[in-house]
Protein backbone atom coordinates (compact mmCIF):
# COMPACT_ATOMS: atom_id res chain seq x y z
CA UNK A 1 0.00 0.00 0.00
CA UNK A 2 1.41 3.12 -0.61
CA UNK A 3 1.28 6.12 1.43
CA UNK A 4 0.48 9.84 0.26
CA UNK A 5 3.33 12.20 1.92
CA UNK A 6 1.50 14.99 3.28
CA UNK A 7 3.77 18.29 3.08
CA UNK A 8 5.04 20.12 6.38
CA UNK A 9 3.77 23.72 6.02
CA UNK A 10 5.49 25.46 8.24
CA UNK A 11 4.23 27.81 11.43
CA UNK A 12 5.06 31.06 11.46
CA UNK A 13 7.83 31.04 13.97
CA UNK A 14 10.10 28.77 11.62
CA UNK A 15 9.53 31.20 8.91
CA UNK A 16 10.66 34.19 10.47
CA UNK A 17 14.33 35.61 10.74
CA UNK A 18 16.81 34.66 13.32
CA UNK A 19 18.01 37.07 16.28
CA UNK A 20 19.86 36.41 19.54
CA UNK A 21 17.03 36.80 21.52
CA UNK A 22 13.93 34.75 22.25
CA UNK A 23 11.04 33.99 20.02
CA UNK A 24 7.97 31.96 21.54
CA UNK A 25 5.21 30.00 19.16
CA UNK A 26 1.74 30.74 20.26
CA UNK A 27 3.10 32.41 23.82
CA UNK A 28 0.38 32.82 26.24
CA UNK A 29 0.11 37.01 26.91
CA UNK A 30 -2.47 37.16 29.76
CA UNK A 31 0.13 36.20 32.53
CA UNK A 32 2.02 39.83 31.19
CA UNK A 33 -1.50 41.59 31.29
CA UNK A 34 -2.50 43.55 34.46
CA UNK A 35 -5.82 42.27 33.79
CA UNK A 36 -4.63 38.71 34.07
CA UNK A 37 -6.76 37.91 30.82
CA UNK A 38 -6.20 36.90 26.88
CA UNK A 39 -5.26 35.02 24.66
CA UNK A 40 -1.69 34.22 23.16
CA UNK A 41 0.66 35.67 20.38
CA UNK A 42 0.79 33.37 17.38
CA UNK A 43 4.87 34.28 17.79
CA UNK A 44 6.25 36.33 20.69
CA UNK A 45 9.84 38.00 19.95
CA UNK A 46 11.99 39.08 22.77
CA UNK A 47 15.16 40.95 21.03
CA UNK A 48 18.72 40.87 23.25
CA UNK A 49 18.54 44.39 22.46
CA UNK A 50 18.27 47.45 20.34
CA UNK A 51 20.15 46.00 17.40
CA UNK A 52 19.17 42.76 17.57
CA UNK A 53 15.84 44.10 17.38
CA UNK A 54 16.63 46.52 14.49
CA UNK A 55 18.11 43.77 12.34
CA UNK A 56 15.03 41.23 12.79
CA UNK A 57 12.71 44.52 11.81
CA UNK A 58 14.47 45.08 8.55
CA UNK A 59 14.75 41.32 7.94
CA UNK A 60 10.85 40.73 8.74
CA UNK A 61 8.39 40.65 5.54
CA UNK A 62 6.41 43.62 5.33
CA UNK A 63 2.84 41.60 5.42
CA UNK A 64 3.95 40.44 8.55
CA UNK A 65 2.04 42.41 11.18
CA UNK A 66 4.09 43.83 14.20
CA UNK A 67 2.24 44.26 17.65
CA UNK A 68 4.45 46.10 20.34
CA UNK A 69 3.94 45.44 24.05
CA UNK A 70 5.09 47.04 27.33
CA UNK A 71 4.45 46.23 30.41
CA UNK A 72 0.84 45.55 29.49
CA UNK A 73 -0.87 47.92 32.07
CA UNK A 74 -2.99 49.44 29.44
CA UNK A 75 -4.12 46.97 27.50
CA UNK A 76 -6.72 44.23 26.61
CA UNK A 77 -5.37 41.54 25.13
CA UNK A 78 -8.47 39.70 22.94
CA UNK A 79 -9.19 36.13 23.63
CA UNK A 80 -8.21 35.28 20.20
CA UNK A 81 -4.57 36.38 20.73
CA UNK A 82 -2.85 38.73 18.60
CA UNK A 83 -1.66 37.33 15.09
CA UNK A 84 1.84 37.71 13.31
CA UNK A 85 4.85 39.06 15.66
CA UNK A 86 4.27 40.23 19.01
CA UNK A 87 7.77 42.28 20.84
CA UNK A 88 7.84 42.52 24.21
CA UNK A 89 11.03 44.27 25.02
CA UNK A 90 12.77 42.98 28.42
CA UNK A 91 16.24 42.84 30.34
CA UNK A 92 18.41 44.08 27.35
CA UNK A 93 15.90 47.22 27.46
CA UNK A 94 16.12 47.97 31.08
CA UNK A 95 18.90 50.04 31.54
CA UNK A 96 18.70 53.30 33.71
CA UNK A 97 21.15 56.08 33.77
CA UNK A 98 21.07 58.81 36.10
CA UNK A 99 22.72 62.36 34.87
CA UNK A 100 23.33 65.95 36.26
CA UNK A 101 19.63 67.47 34.60
CA UNK A 102 17.74 64.18 33.51
CA UNK A 103 17.69 60.51 33.57
CA UNK A 104 18.32 58.21 30.36
CA UNK A 105 15.89 55.37 30.65
CA UNK A 106 15.50 52.17 28.18
CA UNK A 107 12.23 51.41 27.05
CA UNK A 108 10.94 47.75 29.40
CA UNK A 109 12.09 50.43 32.27
CA UNK A 110 9.36 51.14 34.88
CA UNK A 111 7.93 54.36 35.29
CA UNK A 112 8.24 54.11 39.06
CA UNK A 113 12.21 52.65 39.21
CA UNK A 114 13.12 55.70 37.24
CA UNK A 115 11.15 57.85 39.20
CA UNK A 116 13.22 56.13 42.33
CA UNK A 117 16.27 56.52 40.62
CA UNK A 118 15.81 60.25 39.62
CA UNK A 119 14.63 60.66 43.61
CA UNK A 120 18.31 58.94 44.35
CA UNK A 121 20.10 60.98 42.26
CA UNK A 122 18.57 64.08 43.99
CA UNK A 123 16.79 65.01 40.41
CA UNK A 124 13.30 66.86 40.69
CA UNK A 125 10.85 67.18 37.97
CA UNK A 126 9.79 62.95 37.42
CA UNK A 127 8.21 62.50 40.63
CA UNK A 128 4.57 61.94 38.86
CA UNK A 129 5.90 58.86 37.34
CA UNK A 130 5.81 57.08 40.74
CA UNK A 131 2.22 57.25 40.60
CA UNK A 132 2.14 55.84 36.53
CA UNK A 133 1.54 52.17 35.97
CA UNK A 134 3.57 50.77 33.48
CA UNK A 135 6.59 51.19 31.29
CA UNK A 136 9.15 54.25 29.82
CA UNK A 137 8.72 53.03 26.52
CA UNK A 138 4.56 52.54 26.55
CA UNK A 139 4.33 56.24 28.68
CA UNK A 140 6.45 57.76 25.47
CA UNK A 141 3.89 55.72 23.05
CA UNK A 142 1.04 57.28 24.65
CA UNK A 143 2.27 60.78 26.57
CA UNK A 144 1.56 58.82 29.63
CA UNK A 145 0.71 61.60 32.72
CA UNK A 146 -0.79 62.26 35.96
CA UNK A 147 -0.48 64.18 39.50
CA UNK A 148 0.25 67.07 37.29
CA UNK A 149 3.24 66.17 34.83
CA UNK A 150 3.38 64.45 31.67
CA UNK A 151 6.01 63.15 29.48
CA UNK A 152 5.52 65.67 26.47
CA UNK A 153 7.05 67.92 29.29
CA UNK A 154 10.00 66.39 30.42
CA UNK A 155 11.16 64.02 27.32
CA UNK A 156 14.32 65.65 25.36
CA UNK A 157 14.36 62.87 22.66
CA UNK A 158 13.12 59.09 22.37
CA UNK A 159 15.42 56.35 20.39
CA UNK A 160 13.15 54.48 17.96
CA UNK A 161 13.53 51.66 15.78
CA UNK A 162 11.27 51.58 12.82
CA UNK A 163 9.21 48.87 10.73
CA UNK A 164 12.06 49.03 8.29
CA UNK A 165 14.62 48.41 11.02
CA UNK A 166 16.08 51.82 10.73
CA UNK A 167 17.16 52.95 14.13
CA UNK A 168 15.96 57.19 14.69
CA UNK A 169 16.38 59.49 17.47
CA UNK A 170 13.65 62.16 17.83
CA UNK A 171 12.73 65.22 19.79
CA UNK A 172 9.42 65.88 22.28
CA UNK A 173 8.81 68.32 18.96
CA UNK A 174 9.09 65.61 16.58
CA UNK A 175 6.94 63.66 18.35
CA UNK A 176 4.04 66.38 18.14
CA UNK A 177 2.55 65.07 21.90
CA UNK A 178 -0.78 65.75 22.29
CA UNK A 179 -3.34 64.07 24.56
CA UNK A 180 -2.69 60.60 25.74
CA UNK A 181 -0.75 60.56 22.11
CA UNK A 182 2.21 60.54 20.19
CA UNK A 183 3.32 60.95 16.63
CA UNK A 184 5.17 57.37 16.29
CA UNK A 185 5.68 55.74 12.89
CA UNK A 186 3.58 53.20 12.80
CA UNK A 187 5.05 49.38 14.17
CA UNK A 188 8.16 51.24 15.30
CA UNK A 189 9.14 50.54 18.87
CA UNK A 190 10.70 52.75 21.56
CA UNK A 191 14.09 51.91 22.84
CA UNK A 192 15.52 54.52 25.30
CA UNK A 193 14.65 57.94 26.22
CA UNK A 194 15.89 61.42 28.10
CA UNK A 195 13.56 63.19 30.62
CA UNK A 196 15.04 65.80 31.91
CA UNK A 197 14.77 66.83 35.39
CA UNK A 198 16.50 69.52 37.53
CA UNK A 199 18.23 69.24 41.09
CA UNK A 200 16.35 69.29 43.53
CA UNK A 201 16.06 68.64 47.75
CA UNK A 202 16.30 65.18 48.55
CA UNK A 203 13.43 65.30 50.99
CA UNK A 204 10.93 67.39 49.19
CA UNK A 205 11.09 65.29 46.46
CA UNK A 206 10.26 61.96 48.92
CA UNK A 207 7.66 63.43 50.17
CA UNK A 208 6.08 64.18 47.11
CA UNK A 209 6.18 61.23 45.56
CA UNK A 210 4.98 59.43 48.85
CA UNK A 211 1.80 62.00 48.50
CA UNK A 212 1.63 60.52 45.23
CA UNK A 213 1.26 56.99 46.55
CA UNK A 214 -1.05 57.93 49.07
CA UNK A 215 -3.55 59.61 46.61
CA UNK A 216 -3.20 56.67 44.35
CA UNK A 217 -3.64 53.80 47.27
CA UNK A 218 -6.48 55.95 48.49
CA UNK A 219 -8.61 56.63 45.02
CA UNK A 220 -7.52 53.87 42.76
CA UNK A 221 -8.17 49.65 42.92
CA UNK A 222 -4.30 49.18 43.14
CA UNK A 223 -4.37 45.75 44.45
CA UNK A 224 -6.55 44.10 41.70
CA UNK A 225 -6.83 43.10 38.60
CA UNK A 226 -7.26 46.41 36.27
CA UNK A 227 -5.72 48.17 33.34
CA UNK A 228 -5.33 51.55 34.53
CA UNK A 229 -8.10 54.49 33.56
CA UNK A 230 -10.42 53.26 31.60
CA UNK A 231 -11.20 56.15 29.49
CA UNK A 232 -10.11 59.31 28.48
CA UNK A 233 -11.54 62.67 30.42
CA UNK A 234 -13.59 64.34 27.84
CA UNK A 235 -13.11 68.05 27.49
CA UNK A 236 -13.54 70.09 30.70
CA UNK A 237 -15.31 66.77 32.17
CA UNK A 238 -13.88 64.06 34.74
CA UNK A 239 -14.81 60.34 33.17
CA UNK A 240 -15.58 58.71 36.21
CA UNK A 241 -17.90 61.41 37.27
CA UNK A 242 -19.57 60.92 33.79
CA UNK A 243 -19.46 57.35 34.63
CA UNK A 244 -21.12 57.63 38.60
CA UNK A 245 -24.08 59.46 36.87
CA UNK A 246 -24.69 57.11 34.12
CA UNK A 247 -25.24 54.16 37.19
CA UNK A 248 -21.78 52.32 36.56
CA UNK A 249 -20.41 52.08 39.55
CA UNK A 250 -20.56 48.23 40.29
CA UNK A 251 -22.02 47.18 37.30
CA UNK A 252 -20.86 43.90 36.27
CA UNK A 253 -20.58 41.58 33.08
CA UNK A 254 -19.64 37.86 33.74
CA UNK A 255 -16.47 38.20 36.01
CA UNK A 256 -15.80 42.08 35.24
CA UNK A 257 -16.88 44.82 37.50
CA UNK A 258 -16.61 48.65 37.10
CA UNK A 259 -14.82 49.23 40.35
CA UNK A 260 -16.22 50.38 43.38
CA UNK A 261 -13.33 52.58 44.73
CA UNK A 262 -12.97 54.42 41.34
CA UNK A 263 -15.46 53.67 38.19
CA UNK A 264 -13.23 54.52 35.60
CA UNK A 265 -11.06 51.02 36.43
CA UNK A 266 -12.45 47.58 35.16
CA UNK A 267 -11.37 44.96 37.02
CA UNK A 268 -10.76 41.37 36.74
CA UNK A 269 -12.55 39.93 39.92
CA UNK A 270 -11.08 36.94 39.38
CA UNK A 271 -12.34 34.52 36.12
CA UNK A 272 -12.95 37.71 33.50
CA UNK A 273 -12.28 37.08 29.59
CA UNK A 274 -10.91 39.89 27.49
CA UNK A 275 -14.12 39.82 26.12
CA UNK A 276 -16.16 40.74 29.64
CA UNK A 277 -13.79 43.36 30.29
CA UNK A 278 -14.32 45.24 26.81
CA UNK A 279 -17.53 44.47 26.69
CA UNK A 280 -18.21 45.88 30.24
CA UNK A 281 -16.26 49.06 28.95
CA UNK A 282 -18.64 49.31 25.50
CA UNK A 283 -21.99 48.95 27.86
CA UNK A 284 -20.68 51.46 30.20
CA UNK A 285 -19.65 53.87 27.07
CA UNK A 286 -23.46 52.88 25.94
CA UNK A 287 -24.73 54.38 29.42
CA UNK A 288 -23.06 57.23 29.53
CA UNK A 289 -23.85 58.05 26.08
CA UNK A 290 -27.63 57.49 26.89
CA UNK A 291 -27.29 59.29 29.99
CA UNK A 292 -24.92 62.43 29.08
CA UNK A 293 -25.04 62.48 25.51
CA UNK A 294 -21.33 62.29 26.04
CA UNK A 295 -18.89 59.68 24.05
CA UNK A 296 -16.42 58.53 26.31
CA UNK A 297 -13.16 57.00 24.29
CA UNK A 298 -11.31 54.51 25.44
CA UNK A 299 -7.75 54.97 26.99
CA UNK A 300 -7.20 51.14 27.23
CA UNK A 301 -5.60 50.04 24.12
CA UNK A 302 -7.78 47.13 23.30
CA UNK A 303 -5.41 44.42 20.88
CA UNK A 304 -5.66 41.26 18.92
CA UNK A 305 -8.84 39.50 17.70
CA UNK A 306 -11.84 38.20 19.71
CA UNK A 307 -12.31 34.49 20.68
CA UNK A 308 -15.36 32.69 20.93
CA UNK A 309 -15.84 33.90 24.13
CA UNK A 310 -16.93 37.54 22.57
CA UNK A 311 -19.37 36.17 20.42
CA UNK A 312 -20.95 34.52 24.16
CA UNK A 313 -20.62 38.23 25.71
CA UNK A 314 -22.83 39.67 23.41
CA UNK A 315 -25.89 37.44 24.58
CA UNK A 316 -24.90 38.24 28.15
CA UNK A 317 -26.44 41.30 29.79
CA UNK A 318 -24.86 43.09 32.52
CA UNK A 319 -26.08 43.03 35.84
CA UNK A 320 -25.93 45.52 38.73
CA UNK A 321 -24.72 43.24 42.01
CA UNK A 322 -24.55 44.84 45.65
CA UNK A 323 -21.13 44.90 47.01
CA UNK A 324 -20.93 42.11 49.86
Amino acid sequence: MMTEAVAHAPSLVETLPKLRGRIVADAPLAPFTWFRAGGAAEALVRPADAADLAQFLHALPRDIPVQVLGACSNVIVRDGGIPGVTIRLARGFSSIAVETDGVIAGAASLDVTVAEHAAAGVLSGLEFLCGIPGSIGGAVAMNAGAYGGEIAEVLDWAEIVTRDGECLRLTGRELAFSYRHANLPPESVVVRARLRATSGAGPVIASRMAEIRALRDASQPVRTRTGGSTFRNPDEMKAWELIDAAGCRGLRRGGAQVSEKHCNFLINTGEATAADIEGLGEEVRRRVEAATGVALHWEIRRIGIPGNAALRAVATGCAREATP
